[in-house]
């Protein structure tokens, strides 16, 4: 069989070489044997075994550097391994393959295991041991040594305790003075801390009932209440807390006429948790009070911000949809004004919604929103006045007058 022409050529520059050196030897040259057959045969398996062994170096010496490689990054790690000598002086590629194929495949059975490991819902003794942890109390809030003086003074005070008649009139300002100022500071910053208040709270009822509830309804001098500051800053863990002294009076106004419900109505709830903790209120309070400038409820604050969701929550908690401020406004003519659309069908959605309320000036919700440029919401309203129309024919004809059309509108289907 021949040989491809590149073996050839080697194969003779091997035989010249070859013969050279034996010339210098002084051996004898090679010659054909008795079968005539070519010395290039011998030379093709020498040279083929020169190859197979320039293989075995390349393996070992790529075997070599592997381990140099491992034993740089060990010690770059710190590590101490005890290195293990091969059976055999060289690894074959096919089992080079083959250690590193079984390598990864017990890497993925051990990820595997780790994740089967992590999916594998608790014990009952790593439950219960959390359970303890839990259940481990934690150090109390105790307030400052003057506060807790100024709080025996002033229970003494309500008590009307035999050593209360001994107490001046500047005694008990000092001792109000100094149990405001720590209140305040716990209860009523944007960061309250719950933890804290439900503290100081235990303390002031560990004393009586009657100084938890001078306590939780102190006023600043603005007339906010702890409960003001926890709703307008958001802060409704506090407000749970509040809520849970059973003796918070949450329809306690400020000097600006304002209750707790009124400045919540404004907020806006993150989450569910917020969300019971408003329902609460609203059931505990008065939802319908108005405030004492402008005479505003809670659901036209709401309305007037669109806050669509404390709108829903007021509604459910029984807020008066009609009642009208010093101008005659209703919620509706609120939410006509400022375009709320959202919030004016939810309203007409009410069955005791009454779209034929005028305010002052004779303008009902369709009037007002129909000159506040709210055509849309404008035909909307007016399609709902004309069905109450219907069922109450005998309203007065001052309020016929607002219900009329400009020429040339056709109401909305």
């Amino acid at each position: 069989m021949p040989l491809q022409p590149s073996l050839d050529g080697l194969i003779v520059r091997e035989e010249k070489r070859v013969s050279v050196s034996w010339s210098r030897d002084a051996s004898p040259a090679p010659h054909k044997d008795g079968a005539g057959n070519s010395p290039h045969r011998s030379l093709e398996s020498s040279y083929n075994e020169k190859l197979k062994e320039a293989e075995v170096l390349d393996e070992e010496s790529e075997e070599k550097e592997n381990e140099d490689a491992v034993a740089v990054a060990d010690m770059s790690k710190g590590a101490r391994r005890k290195t293990t000598t091969l059976k055999s002086s060289h690894i074959s590629r096919k089992e080079a393959g083959r250690m590193e194929t079984t390598a990864v495949t017990a890497k993925v059975e051990s990820k595997q295991e780790k994740n089967e490991l992590e999916e594998r819902p608790p014990s009952k003794a790593l439950l219960q041991k959390l359970a303890m942890v839990e259940a481990e109390p934690r150090q109390k809030f105790v307030p400052p040594a003057d506060m807790l003086n100024a709080l025996k003074t002033i229970n003494n005070s309500l008590l009307k305790k035999i050593d209360a008649k001994s107490l001046s009139a500047a005694s008990l300002k000092s001792s109000k003075l100094v149990i405001q100022q720590e209140w305040f500071r716990v209860s009523s910053t944007e960061k309250a801390n719950p933890h804290e208040v439900e503290d100081y709270l235990d303390c002031f009822e560990e004393m009586s009932v009657a100084l938890l509830e001078y306590c939780v309804n102190m006023v600043d001098a603005n007339g906010n209440t702890a409960m003001h500051y926890a709703v307008s800053h958001g802060n409704f863990d506090v407000v749970s807390i509040l809520l849970d002294s059973k003796v918070c009076n949450v329809n306690q106004m400020n000097n600006a006429g304002y209750t707790c419900v009124m400045l919540v109505s404004l907020a806006k709830l993150k989450n569910a948790a917020h969300r019971t903790v408003v329902q609460r209120l609203f059931q505990m309070a008065d939802v319908n009070i108005r405030a004492k400038k402008h005479c505003q409820t809670a659901l036209m604050l709401a309305v007037s911000h669109g806050n669509n969701e404390m709108v829903e929550l007021l509604l459910a908690a029984g807020a008066d949809i009609n009642i009208q401020d010093e101008d005659g406004s209703t919620a509706l003519m609120c939410a006509a004004e400022h375009g709320r659309t959202d919030i004016v069908k939810h309203l007409l959605s009410q069955p005791d919604c009454d779209s034929l309320i005028v305010d002052v000036d004779g303008a009902t919700a369709f009037k007002i929103a129909w000159q506040a440029g709210h055509r849309d919401l404008g035909l909307l309203l007016y399609v709902h006045e004309q069905m109450l129309r219907s069922k109450q024919p005998n309203r007065g004809d001052a309020t016929r007058v607002s219900m009329e059309l400009p020429r040339g509108t056709k109401p909305s289907k």
